[in-house]
Formats: C-alpha cells, sequence, structure tokens
C-alpha cells in the first residue's frame, strides 16, 4: 500500500486518467473529489462490499424453468 500526505487542493493521478483531490478537511473526515471516466465504477467500501455479496448470491440462486415461464406471462 502506498501512503502519501496531501493538504486541501492537492490530488494524485492513479494512471491517466483518475485524479483524486483533497477538497475539505473537518475534523477526523476527509472529503475527496474523485475524477474518472465514466466507464469506471467508484464506490465507497461497503457499497461495493454489498454489491459483491448480492452478485454471489444471484448467481448461487437456482431458478426453474416453470418460475421464469410465470415471471413472462
Amino acid at each position: 500500500m502506498l501512503a502519501l500526505s496531501r493538504k486541501i487542493g492537492e490530488s494524485i493521478m492513479i494512471g491517466n486518467e483518475i485524479e483524486i483531490s483533497v477538497l475539505e478537511i473537518k475534523g477526523d473526515q476527509v472529503k475527496l473529489g474523485i475524477s474518472a471516466p465514466k466507464s469506471i465504477p467508484v464506490y465507497r467500501r461497503e457499497i461495493y462490499v454489498q454489491i459483491q455479496d448480492a452478485n454471489k448470491e444471484a448467481a448461487e440462486s437456482t431458478v426453474s424453468v416453470d418460475e421464469l415461464r410465470k415471471l413472462f406471462k
């Protein structure tokens, strides 16, 4: 892991397309701005974990052909 110190208004670059800027610091909170192409999803970690869990659950569930037919009637 790379650890960097930045001040308000400073930023870091990830590759050529992603820029993370420090927008504000209040007490123990830091507000970041992220500029990235729309093709790159950006999530808070807790949301990312929920999405991964939901995807695993959906992949593991089984649906019968009859249940699918009922959905399309």
